[in-house]
């Protein structure tokens, strides 16, 4: 419990988003040399959870919808490609450092970077490996870009990839992804709870 504890706190307060990472640092700062008593990274997300409500409430709140709204205005910019939110900020659990990752289904990845330019966005391209099962990785292109002061770290799947999303580095479940009327309904929710 206290190493979730400890890579949850990490995790908030460097901005780190890879459990394994935060697992590592938590061991060498509790003196843990067993990799058998490390926490499974459920135990850290909700850790996580905790850390923020009990810690940092109302500012991780306001956080939190910042990060969403800045998301939405992501997610409308690039309509024309199905966008969907995924990740820390979706489920909650993104710190002040976290960027906005979303989900973009397109005939190319270079469709994307022409809606960008026309907008006069800058961006570059990158690659991100996902798993699906414990044996099979996939490699997709990344479009990152700035949004306000946020960035934004967009994959993009073939249009068909909306049918099977790739597992989630929490539980190894298919990942949650939600569009922009099921990410404004959470923000109205969200801002009902202030009244």
């Amino acid at each position: 419990m206290a190493l979730a504890q400890e890579a949850a706190r990490i995790m908030s307060e460097q901005g780190i988003d890879d459990y394994g990472l935060a697992k590592r640092k938590a061991a060498e700062r509790l003196g843990a040399t067993d990799i058998a008593v490390l926490p499974k990274n459920t135990e850290i997300e909700a850790a996580l959870a905790a850390h923020h409500r009990l810690f940092e409430g109302d500012k991780h709140s306001t956080a939190l919808s910042a990060l969403r709204r800045t998301a939405l205005q992501a997610m409308k910019l690039l309509d024309s490609f199905q966008p969907r939110l995924v990740g820390p900020v979706l489920s909650g659990t993104a710190s002040a450092h976290s960027e906005v990752n979303l989900h973009l289904f397109a005939d190319s990845p270079e469709r994307v970077t022409l809606h960008l330019m026309d907008k006069n966005i800058p961006h570059h391209l990158a690659e991100r490996r996902l798993r699906y099962e414990p044996n099979r990785l996939v490699s997709y292109p990344v479009v990152q870009f700035v949004a306000g002061d946020r960035e934004i770290d967009a994959v993009v799947f073939p249009i068909d990839g909306i049918r099977q999303s790739p597992a989630s580095p929490v539980d190894g479940k298919p990942m949650r992804r939600a569009d922009a009327a099921e990410l404004e309904s959470l923000l109205e929710s969200e801002s009902s709870d202030y009244y």
